[in-house]
């Protein structure tokens, strides 16, 4: 290495001063910190977008341009899951090869072209015989590769903290003790990739060569390691010798224990050759010299003879180098001094603690976030389909309205603080609704909300939305990952998308589900990875079809006519226009009526503001009148429903896909619906009298009945969305094997006896 090099790097490690370094260097490292950190903010908000592999990944990476021991990591990472009787595979990018292009390269037993390849992974393969060892720039291509074609259960990725495009399931960042932070500037004033507190991004963080620093520099360390990221667990490792071997030119030759007594010289083309000589120090020897190259450094036969005449001249009797530099060295070339090198591997301190964290954090982590009332209810049947396949998962409920009461009814926990808006949604239909909302707080919650995606950052799987294109751009912003959507407000019946719409869904979702085959069929001509499968509001008819429900009619006759007030604020006001609309229908039909209240609506609330009603045994009376209340789901209601008087939203989505002719009131909202609907809706002013002769005559008109009633089922379609959804993510996203590696994890690692006395359930990749 020449001297003005050397010079530089001791600099950028804090091991000498320079003025004219600093002056020359600290404003490119101001630009490049600059680069790095509009860099990260564009992948944390989505700007530029990361993707979730197939395959579950492990990273080992570092902040520093230095050797941090990440290959020995590596290795014994690889080692442990052999003995846990899985299939691990190695990515990396090739350092110190030619590969240009993108396509993988695949390693195994050693055998790789190293101008290629790189030194480092002929290392892992040689060490790990039988692991695939894929090099790629791309490396979401690489892991592809390893999934389908060498059906790899976990993959591990070497160097790639800094690789923001591809999305990790464990980050796992390794910190120099001997060298920690450098010199303590970015580059190329420093040592630093990026700042140390982007150690917040990692999940598990280790303090390599722990051995080869005093206890009081170590503890020092840990505790300037925890206020960058105090949340974050610590551990240490060290290098321990595994064994001597001797190279012949060609290979490796197993030879005894060398003597410490032997005078040695020292070379290696490593990232902290400083580190290497401290190891081989503590083992005793002493060293008479020392050559050091830069990193990757392929060796010429010029080198070894200057290596040669070194080791003569300072009277060594053998020449020591790290097995890396190995496979840098020409082959078949011999010097008269005998080259040895120490086999190491990486031992962890607190191994079971170690594991039982990295296992941990391999949990799958799912959110699912909707925004609307009947958007948490095709959310929650969504969640619940996906946690009957991964019952060890993690789910978490993201509702941008309401209260998500659903939610919690299912066991499901909701993430963010709720907020109940005035209007139900955000810029629902007005400027006045949003200044309603804004005054119960809604700048507030928003800001409650993105803290809270802050907090979720890393550490989940791809963002799942239920609702319409500003739900999507709210989940992207928090997580930088392309979520899934399952579109339920947009629709070529309503005008279908803007522009803007069509390029944030092509650029920034992975796959969309549309309502109807139209609306897929005019998003797919803009390039947006669309489908429809079945209009996932029809979903929800489906799933309540079962046997634990009730019959809320209770079989009476005559005419059965449901009442649904809706699901927002204005129900507790609207409910009466809708009874006194049933006082009429009742003087002059025999009719039955069953009103069915909301999960957000509070009944207690709403029945005390009923005057002149009385509520006894789940029945509302008044007069002649006899009003069934029900909490049941909708659709188990509007099966054997004849007609529907409501005012909500989705739900009378639901009962005109069954058949149902609806009846609702003449607004904004409802003329929206309107469109969707179409022949299936009537809309009529807000009068009691007008709205009960409306129901009068579709009841007696069997014509009008029976084209309301197929107007309903054509718009509305069959179901099928969701399990789609539930079918994508499970497979196509590998969720259901991660969920599968992780239980089995468990098993193995956790509960190592009981897994013996039990039959092995083999981990699947397909």
């Amino acid at each position: 290495m020449s001297g003005s090099l050397n010079n530089y790097l001791e600099y950028t490690r804090g091991k000498v001063n320079s003025v004219l370094y600093g002056l020359f260097f600290t404003p490119l490292s101001l630009i490049y910190g600059l680069g790095v950190s509009l860099r990260n903010f564009a992948y944390d908000h989505g700007l530029i977008s990361s993707f979730e592999p197939s395959l579950p990944v492990i990273s080992i990476g570092n902040i520093t341009m230095g050797g941090t021991n990440k290959t020995p990591f590596v290795e014994m990472l690889a080692r442990k899951f052999l003995t846990l009787g899985l299939n691990p595979g190695l990515v990396t990018r090739g350092y110190g090869g030619k590969h240009k292009d993108k396509g993988p390269i695949l390693v195994v037993n050693g055998k790789g072209d190293r101008g290629q390849v790189g030194d480092e992974s002929l290392l892992l393969s040689s060490r790990l015989p039988g692991v695939p060892v894929a090099v790629s720039l791309d490396r979401l291509a690489a892991l592809e590769m390893l999934r389908w074609e060498n059906k790899v259960d976990i993959a591990i990725s070497d160097d790639t903290f800094q690789h923001r495009r591809m999305v990790r399931d464990v980050d796992i960042v390794l910190i120099d003790a001997t060298c920690p932070f450098g010199n303590g500037k970015l580059f190329p004033a420093g040592a630093l990739r990026e700042s140390p507190k982007s150690l917040k991004r990692a999940h598990i963080l280790v303090i390599t060569k722990a051995d080869q620093v005093k206890e009081e520099a170590l503890a020092e360390l840990i505790s300037l390691v925890r206020k960058y990221a105090s949340d974050k667990p610590i551990f240490t490792s060290r290098l321990v010798l595994e064994r001597w071997q001797k190279w012949d030119g060609d290979q490796f030759v197993d030879t005894d224990p060398l003597n410490p007594d032997l005078p040695v010289s020292i070379f290696s083309a490593i990232g902290n050759p400083e580190s290497f000589r401290n190891f081989i120090e503590n083992m005793g020897f002493n060293v008479k010299s020392e050559m050091r190259y830069r990193d990757h450094h392929m060796y010429s036969r010029k080198d070894l003879d200057n290596i040669a005449r070194r080791c003569k001249l300072v009277g060594a009797k053998v020449a020591i180098c790290t097995e890396k530099d190995v496979y840098n060295l020409p082959q078949g070339c011999l010097i008269d001094i005998p080259i040895y090198v120490p086999s190491v591997v990486t031992v962890v301190s607190e191994e079971s603690r170690f594991f039982e964290t990295l296992i941990e954090t391999l949990r799958p982590k799912i959110v699912i976030s909707s925004n609307g009332h009947g958007e948490d209810s095709m959310a929650c049947l969504l969640a619940e389909r996906i946690r009957k396949d991964l019952p060890k998962a993690k789910l978490y409920a993201f509702p941008l309205v309401g209260k998500g009461k659903i939610f919690e009814d299912s066991g499901i926990e909701v993430y963010p603080p709720p907020l109940d808006t005035p209007s139900g949604g955000v810029i629902k239909y007005s400027f006045f609704e949003l200044i309603k909302d804004i005054r119960a707080g809604l700048i507030g919650h928003v800001k409650r909300q993105l803290d809270a995606w802050s907090r979720l950052r890393g550490k989940i799987r791809t963002p799942i939305c239920v609702g319409d294109v500003y739900l999507l751009l709210h989940a992207l912003y928090g997580q930088g990952m392309p979520p899934l959507l399952l579109a339920t407000a947009k629709t070529v019946y309503l005008r279908g998308h803007f522009l803007i719409e069509k390029q944030i869904l092509r650029k920034k979702s992975r796959k969309v589900w549309t309502r109807d085959e139209m609306t897929a069929c005019e998003l797919r001509k803009s390039s947006v990875n669309a489908v429809y499968v079945g209009n996932p509001i029809m979903d929800l008819a489906g799933d309540n079809d079962n046997e634990a429900c009730e019959d809320p009619w209770m079989d009476k006759e005559g005419r059965r006519i449901l009442l649904l007030p809706g699901s927002r604020q204005d129900a507790y006001k609207d409910v009466r226009l809708l009874l006194k609309a049933a006082e009429l229908v009742t003087k002059q039909i025999n009719a039955n009526f069953l009103m069915v209240i909301a999960p957000s609506i509070e009944w207690d609330k709403m029945a005390s503001s009923l005057k002149g009603y009385l509520f006894e045994d789940n029945l509302l009376r008044k007069g002649d009148l006899e009003v069934a209340i029900s909490f049941c789901p909708v659709a188990v209601a509007a099966k054997k429903a004849d007609l529907l008087l409501g005012l909500g939203g989705t739900a009378n989505q639901v009962c005109a896909g069954l058949g149902v002719p609806v009846v609702s009131v003449d607004d904004k909202g409802k003329r929206v619906q309107k469109k969707l609907l179409g022949d299936a809706e009537v809309l009529l002013k807000r009068d009691p009298q007008v709205i009960a002769s409306e129901i009068i005559s579709i009841l007696g008109d069997s014509e009008k009945y029976q084209t309301m009633s197929l107007a309903g089922k054509e718009r509305m379609g069959e179901p099928g969305a969701i399990e789609d959804v539930a079918r994508y993510v499970l497979c196509e996203l590998g969720w259901k094997h991660r969920h599968d590696l992780y239980c089995a994890l468990q098993r193995k690692f956790l509960y190592p006896l009981e897994s013996v006395r039990k039959e092995e359930v083999e981990v699947s990749v397909e």
